[in-house]
């Protein structure tokens, strides 16, 4: 939270709608990048329009399902560059010009924020996105972690997540650089996704697997599990099961979604609107079976799903 608070894009964006400066051209000058970026963007009622979302797939969609809940009147834009995935095999100088190609499709449809539903995304490019966007850039990473150590947090913390996400550091280092003393023991979990993806949220197949991955982490008495793939809240009655009640779960979309809700308030950004938003979901390559897929992420059907081409796809 500290450090998007102090995001140049994000000041000058608070500044504009407190001087209500149409082209916001106050602090950056009316012919700075950052004023253009933001000015193409900003109106009387900012707050309406809608808010932006990436992943490589369709793992996103329980950040987004999350900010449904949390926020109902919000409008959602969606890209999936499903195209390109999994992000996490690139090299980190391609992760960021994928994200920054996502974040420009995003722009482009007026969002007011953007959320980085996307661990890989979040640990390489959130920096240069935040950069370079000039409207509030949330990531996964930030969150997940603030949780983690909120509360009666514990010092013993286990995560679990892609191979990639396991491998990067981020959020083993994220938690270190928080607080000191803690214990962290990581493990990479890449069967779950392709289980949750067949719907197999409740077949002994999963749980054995997921009891494989769990068992060593309880072996050394964590206190609290992170779930660091936003695939993953949906195994969350699975878990509830074979984890000790005094174990804290602590998932990065519903704590993303908490995160953006607390930006927006301080932003005045938080819709209004008492109906429900729409979403409009984009995708860079259209497969027969996403649609099944997203309707089991956001547990409502998804609308219609558009093709989306990026500028370098």
């Amino acid at each position: 939270m500290e450090e998007s608070s102090h995001d140049p894009a994000i000041r000058h964006l608070r500044d504009c709608r407190i001087l209500n400066i149409f082209h916001c051209d106050a602090g950056a000058g009316a012919d700075s990048p950052l004023a253009r970026r933001v000015g193409r963007f900003y109106n009387p009622r900012v707050d309406a329009a809608p808010l932006g979302c990436f992943d490589s797939g369709v793992g996103g969609l329980t950040v987004v399902r999350a900010v449904q809940d949390l926020m109902p009147g919000e409008d959602i834009v969606y890209l999936g560059d499903t195209a390109r995935l999994p992000y996490g095999s690139k090299s980190p100088e391609t992760i960021r010009r994928f994200a920054i190609e996502d974040a420009d499709f995003l722009l482009a449809r007026g969002v007011k924020a953007i959320v980085v539903a996307c661990n890989t995304a979040t640990a390489h490019a959130l920096p240069s996105l935040r950069a370079h966007c000039g409207v509030p850039v949330i990531g996964v990473i930030e969150p997940g972690v603030d949780a983690a150590l909120a509360g009666e947090a514990g010092t013993r913390i286990g995560i679990i997540a892609t191979r990639g996400t396991i491998a990067s550091q981020a959020y083993q280092h994220a938690l270190s650089q928080r607080r000191a003393g803690l214990t962290i023991h990581a493990r990479a979990a890449p069967l779950l996704a392709p289980m949750i993806e067949e719907d197999w949220l409740e077949h002994p197949a999963t749980e054995m697997v997921l009891r494989t991955y769990i068992e060593p982490l309880q072996a050394q008495d964590i206190d609290t599990l992170l779930l660091a793939c936003t695939h993953y809240p949906l195994l969350t009655p699975m878990l509830r099961r074979i984890l000790p009640a005094s174990v804290r779960l602590v998932d990065s979309a519903s704590t993303c979604a908490e995160h953006l809700r607390h930006e927006l308030e301080t932003l005045g950004l938080l819709s209004d609107k008492t109906s429900d938003g729409r979403l409009d979901i984009h995708l860079t390559d259209l497969s027969e079976e996403f649609e099944t897929l997203a309707r089991r992420f956001l547990r409502r059907a998804p609308g219609v799903i558009h093709h989306a081409v990026l500028g370098g796809a």
